[in-house]
């Protein structure tokens, strides 16, 4: 929906502007500039950038005023300019969202196995300690850290496999990890290394 336009504008203004007269623009964007950005804040979706979708209808407005047509309402035509400009970064945004859709956990995964081949010293050692903690936990609690960060299980499976509510799950996970990273740190430390 379209806001409503009170056209206060004087239709010589309009005239300059299209003329390309440098004042009249001016006075244009100080009449709408408020307006236009509020309704392209009210209605652009989160990640959007409403300034930017402001600023680029202004900019598509003088680019195409020649094709404004004097005794319509100018603000109408104004505002149907943002639509568009608005309709373009919702595109815009769902292109992104669908390429980190696609991509992303691509993307991340190579990098997390690249960073696993190249370990520096220190993560090396933690990694090789959290071999070893793991093995310490016990077969009970390496089925939780199975199913939760290599299966990727949900709670919600964890929990109906073990009978277990979800904040159970949650806290057992919980515990699981910080027994983790201490076992870790407690090796780091008596080998001398630094714990962060």
């Amino acid at each position: 929906m379209m806001p409503p336009t009170d056209d206060s504008l004087r239709p010589d203004i309009i005239r300059r502007a299209r003329q390309g007269e440098r004042a009249a623009m001016e006075a244009i964007v100080r009449r709408y500039q408020a307006p236009v950005r509020s309704w392209v804040a009210a209605h652009c979706p989160p990640g959007g950038d409403a300034d930017e979708v402001a600023q680029r209808t202004f900019v598509a407005a003088f680019t195409r005023i020649g094709e404004f047509q004097e005794g319509t309402d100018f603000g109408a035509w104004l505002f149907a300019i943002a639509r568009f400009q608005l309709l373009t970064e919702i595109t815009r945004l769902r292109r992104l969202a669908d390429y980190q859709t696609r991509y992303g956990r691509d993307l991340l995964s190579r990098e997390l196995e690249r960073r696993a081949q190249e370990p520096d010293e220190a993560t090396a050692a933690r990694l090789h300690y959290l071999r070893e903690c793991l093995e310490a936990l016990g077969e009970s609690g390496r089925q939780f850290i199975a199913w939760r960060y290599t299966d990727g299980l949900p709670l919600q499976e964890m929990a109906a496999r073990t009978g277990r509510s979800v904040a159970a799950i949650k806290k057992q996970l919980w515990l699981l990890r910080q027994k983790l990273q201490q076992c870790i740190e407690g090796k780091l430390a008596a080998e001398g290394g630094v714990v962060s």
